[in-house]
Formats: structure tokens, sequence, C-alpha cells
């Protein structure tokens, strides 16, 4: 049996066959499809790995302003305080939300970052899956493995649906990554391939309808702020499915939900920056102010 699977239904029973994980199977699956050896295609990853964690250490460290100067330094800001105060919601889930955060300010200052699945989102998964492996003592070697994992999400995503926000609104980017970053984070800690897809279902179903409003039509503000939001999510949504809490709408259902919803989305809440936040009085201003610079 081919490990090309095509929705979650078929990725799960390609795990009960093959009794292998979602990560291994979409390693062997990559390597049905490109030729390649297994050392070689986890090799590429760990590439990838190295990127999101430099990304994380300039954002956190590092003065950044984009180019705009509209975002910038908030990462720097909530690392202090979770390192220096008592937090409302933990020193873990903010240093996830700062590090998805630190990723979202280094690209849009033109820094190197991954796509994950794309750079408006490209803070979440990386945000959450460093810092739950540097809090639970996982090596590169396993979070590399947990990129796999991400990676047979996000695929069934964009075969299914969208990772677009032009195309789906928010929803479809930082909802795709939220998924994305849970699923990673459930199967690290061990969790079966069922509640890896639970936890993927709840992410997008917690944020079902978000619409894609960049001011400025920068990948900037809300951006950064939604990176956050996506993070905070995918915890919660990988604690929820290893205490054993089931998405009631399965995955792929979930999924052409999402699709169907970001189609009958308006254009000008789909990344178009013609509505939403992007024509508050506030946010047409800062648009004014920007071209006007130019």
């Amino acid at each position: 049996m081919s490990k090309n699977f095509t929705n979650g239904l078929d990725l799960l029973e390609t795990c009960k066959i093959y009794e292998k994980n979602i990560g291994q199977i979409m390693i062997e699956r990559e390597m049905e499809n490109t030729g390649k050896t297994e050392n070689d295609i986890i090799e590429e990853m760990g590439q990838s790995l190295v990127i999101m964690k430099n990304a994380i250490k300039e954002g956190m460290n590092k003065d950044i302003k984009s180019v705009s100067g509209l975002v910038g330094g908030d990462a720097k800001l909530l690392k202090k305080r979770y390192e220096s105060e008592k937090t409302v919601s933990g020193k873990r889930m903010n240093k996830a939300v700062a590090s998805a955060m630190a990723v979202l300010e280094v690209n849009a200052s033109m820094g190197q970052i991954v796509a994950a699945p794309t750079a408006g989102s490209s803070g979440i998964l990386p945000g959450t899956l460093i810092t739950v492996g540097e809090d639970f003592g996982f090596d590169d070697d396993a979070l590399v493995k947990g990129l796999f994992t991400a990676a047979a999400i996000g695929y069934i995503i964009t075969r299914n649906a969208t990772v677009a926000g032009a195309e789906g609104g928010c929803q479809a980017e930082t909802g795709s990554a939220a998924a994305m970053a849970a699923a990673a984070i459930v199967e690290l800690l061990g969790g079966r391939p069922e509640e890896v897809l639970h936890a993927a279902a709840m992410t997008i179903k917690n944020i079902l309808g978000l619409v894609c409003d960049p001011i400025a039509g920068l990948v900037e503000a809300p951006c950064v702020k939604r990176n956050a939001i996506g993070a905070a999510n995918a915890l919660i949504c990988a604690d929820m499915a290893l205490a054993g809490i089931k998405s009631i709408i399965p995955f792929d259902e979930v999924i052409e939900a999402m699709y169907k919803v970001g189609k009958s989305l308006p254009c000008e809440l789909r990344e178009t920056a013609l509505g939403g936040l992007a024509k508050t009085p506030t946010g047409v201003k800062i648009e004014e102010e920007i071209f006007n610079k130019k």
C-alpha cells in the first residue's frame, strides 16, 4: 500500500496498517515521492529547524523594527515580563507566544524564516514546538520528527482546502499553522494518531471564520498578535487532546468547513486590506503615513 494519503482518514488507516506514527509515515511518503533516502530527507528538515531556532533567537534578543516601522520589539517586551514577573498565563505559554511573535517580527524586518505554512503564520509552529522541546528536554532529532508530523497536517489542508489568507482568510493561515503545531506537539508527547488529528481539528474550530485584514496590506499588524494567539491555541488544544478530549466534528470535515467558510468571506476580508482592522480610522491613518513616507 502506498503512503500517499490524501486526507485524515487515509492517514489514520495508513498509520494503522504500518503500525507507525504520523511523522514516520510522512517521511516515508517523501521517500516514495522524491526517491531520496530517509537520512537526506531528515537532514533537509533539520536545516529548517536551524532557521526556525535562529529566527526565534534573533527576534527575542535583537532590537528589530519592520521595514514600515509598524511592528518590532514586542517579543522582547513579553520575554522581559515572563522572565522577571509572575504572569497570568504562565511562563511556558508566554515563552511560546513570545517566540512566535519573534519570528513574525524577523519576517517583517526581511529576515530569514521558514514559511510554516506561510510567512504570515510562520511563528506558530517554531514558537510552540521549540518551546515544548526545550521545556520537556527533547533533542533536535525529536523536534525534526515533530516537523514531519506538522508537515503531514499541512499537506492535507493544502490538498483539501487552503493555507492562503488571500483565499481563505486568516483562519486558513494561522489556523492551519496552529493545527500543524498542535499535531506535532501531541505526537512529540506520545499521543496516538487519532489524538493528533483531534488536536488539529480543535485548533481550527477555535478560530473558524477569522478574517485576514492586514493594515496597509503588510504582513505585520495584526499578524504578529495573531501568531501569538495561534501559539496559545495550539498549546491549549494539544493539552486537551492529550487529556482524551475529542473533536466532535472529524478533522476532515473541519477542513472542509474551513474551506467553505473562507470562500464565503467577502474579498474585503481576505488579505486585500479593504476591510476589518485595515479600514478602521486608525488603520487608514497608518496606511497613509506609511505610503506618504515612500
